[in-house]
């Protein structure tokens, strides 16, 4: 068995973080999927994740394998929704950009992933999660839905390609 565990990214994890991201935006592609074609997400995005302590990395055998940014609410992309949120006045984190390298893709890292998040938030009393994504996004849709989250309704980003967003929420 692999040791794997979270941890937040630093500055020397980004020579290894970009070629995640890179890889996620041809597999999304590969699979006719518009989302993140746009030159978004790029190095300044994961560099200011990194700055505002927001990135995250899950290392498999000391190997960045998969990442994603975790931000506290309120998000301004969730204060407008086509639906309901379940909790409207509870904190929150919200889940984005998360990308699996190809080494590890179909290992059902994104698994871990989730249940690594959910419990670290957990024991700071957060109760509740938000994840958007592409409404063709089949991948994460399946992730979202094993973890847990259900479908709340869409939302409007700054996407130039195709700015709808299907949201989800996860509620402990």
């Amino acid at each position: 068995m692999s040791l794997i565990y979270i941890r937040q990214a630093a500055k020397n994890d980004l020579e290894q973080i970009m070629p995640i991201i890179d890889e996620a935006k041809k597999f999304l592609k590969e699979e006719e999927n518009p989302q993140w074609q746009s030159g978004y997400p790029n190095v300044e995005t994961i560099t200011a994740d990194i700055k505002d302590g927001a990135a995250w990395v899950l290392i498999v055998d000391q190997k960045n394998a998969v990442y994603t940014a975790i931000t506290d609410g309120p998000d301004p992309n969730y204060k407008q929704i086509d639906g309901k949120w379940k909790s409207d006045l509870d904190p929150y984190v919200a889940i984005h950009r998360v990308a699996i390298s190809d080494e590890y893709r179909g290992m059902h890292l994104a698994s871990y992933l989730m249940s690594s998040l959910t419990s670290m938030h957990y024991a700071e009393s957060i109760r509740n999660y938000r994840v958007d994504t592409f409404r063709t996004n089949d991948v994460v849709w399946h992730i979202v839905e094993d973890a847990g989250f259900v479908k709340r309704g869409n939302i409007k980003n700054m996407d130039p390609i195709d700015s709808y967003r299907v949201a989800f929420e996860l509620n402990l």
